[in-house]
């Protein structure tokens, strides 16, 4: 039953992102609307409400047949029009900032839902058209679903109006980096709230038991509870070796266990954990680090040339960087007291290399974004830090930054300024 639970998840998490996901479900949703209103209109509630009410009800077939082929026409309009608008800020997003943005700008609720609605809208609509005749009499018209789908149709048109203003600030790089990064944040302070659990020390599964996977893919998510309680019940101890976020490769050493273990207890672990051929922020923090810098080095590249945009993300970067200080180098996961599964991670000397090494690269020719950059390793080498490593690792990328700098700045007075603010 919990591998069941566990697949089932797995696939909701998996279609969820996907931009078809809402959608789908209010297409469905309005059909079965339809479906609904016909029942209701064979009890004859149109004529009572046209006895209470008659200016609402319409008066002949043929109007009704012109008010609601109109409704449909402009809402698929709208629609097309919707749809092409997400295509572009795909597209524009991905050319100007990083495709690696774009799974979390797919599965944007918001747009979701308001498509779902067009969608929803059409197709209750036209099988409302199906029980109208255009020599139908006033009594014998359903009025209550003709304005349930006027009224579905005014809400589209709110709908859209919302639309166009929402998706004029998505595009934004603010709302973006913004968005990027509050996702990796959170994520990141709950990290650091599970790691506070437990002072134990890292294990050592040199001499145990080692796992691979059959298939290949993105190590995306994992239930630890269940883990856990796996580890508990069969007196075992656990160390996943790939960090979140990671490619694990087919026939790849994925696993260590203390003990050794059947196909079955294999099967059960590999349940609980989720692959993917997609990230996201929210499962993984690491990747907003890796979606901050490239929108940086992208900003820097000579078709774009925007330091503005690579100085918005230094300071997001900056920022997430400060609260990596807070967070070992470890993730020991307890339960009753007792510490059962490891997760392996991507140290603080790793992510700060892999952020600066792509920055230093690319950005090195320009002085401005060299001062930016000292200015936020001066900023993190003076905050509250977990280990003492973690300054020493600030300083070696300090003095790799000076370096490079001075390898590309060929302006006396350029190397100057940047010696002072050392200094």
């Amino acid at each position: 039953m919990k591998l069941l639970y566990n697949r089932a998840r797995d696939f909701f998490n998996t279609i969820q992102s996907k931009i078809a996901f809402y959608p789908t479900l209010f297409a469905i949703f309005g059909f079965v609307l339809s479906l609904v209103m016909v029942a209701i209109e064979e009890t004859g509630a149109s004529q009572s409400l046209q006895k209470i009410m008659p200016q609402l009800m319409l008066e002949d077939g043929d109007t009704a047949l012109t008010v609601m082929s109109t409704c449909v026409g402009g809402i698929i309009s709208m629609m097309v029009f919707s749809f092409s608008m997400v295509m572009l800020l795909l597209s524009q997003a991905s050319s100007n900032f990083s495709p690696r943005i774009l799974p979390g700008l797919i599965s944007n609720k918001g747009h979701q839902v308001i498509l779902g609605i067009y969608l929803a809208t059409i197709i209750y609509t036209i099988f409302t058209l199906f029980s109208i005749e255009p020599d139908d009499a006033q009594y014998t018209l359903p009025g209550i679903a003709i304005l349930v789908a006027i009224s579905l149709t005014i809400i589209c048109l709110g709908c859209f109006i919302y639309f166009i203003h929402n998706i004029s600030e998505s595009i934004q790089i603010n709302t973006i980096l913004d968005k990027i990064y509050h996702g990796s944040r959170d994520r990141l302070i709950e990290a650091i709230k599970e790691e506070g659990k437990t002072t134990q020390e890292p294990f050592d599964y040199n001499n145990w038991y080692s796992y691979s996977i059959s298939s290949s893919g993105y190590f995306q998510n994992v239930s630890i509870q269940n883990l856990c309680e796996f580890c508990e019940s069969e007196n075992t101890l656990l160390y996943i070796a790939k960090p979140k976020g990671f490619f694990v490769l087919q026939n790849e050493i994925f696993f260590y266990s203390k003990k050794e273990l059947d196909d079955d207890q294999i099967e059960t672990i590999l349940s609980n954990i989720n692959f993917s051929r997609s990230e996201l922020v929210e499962d993984n923090y690491i990747l907003a680090f890796k979606q901050i810098t490239e929108i940086a080095v992208k900003a820097m590249s000579p078709g774009i040339n925007d330091p503005g945009t690579a100085i918005n993300a230094i300071d997001y970067l900056t920022e997430l960087f400060s609260y990596r200080l807070s967070k070992n180098d470890n993730s020991l996961h307890q339960h009753k007291n007792k510490t059962y599964v490891e997760l392996a991670v991507v140290t603080f000397e790793q992510l700060l290399y892999n952020c600066m090494a792509s920055l230093r690269t690319y950005c090195k020719h320009d002085p401005i974004i060299i001062q930016k950059l000292i200015y936020m390793l001066r900023y993190l080498s003076v905050q509250e830090m977990c280990k003492d490593s973690y300054k020493t690792t600030i300083e070696n990328e300090i003095q790799a930054l000076i370096a490079d700098s001075k390898n590309a700045l060929n302006n006396k007075h350029d190397n100057n300024m940047i010696t002072n603010l050392i200094n």
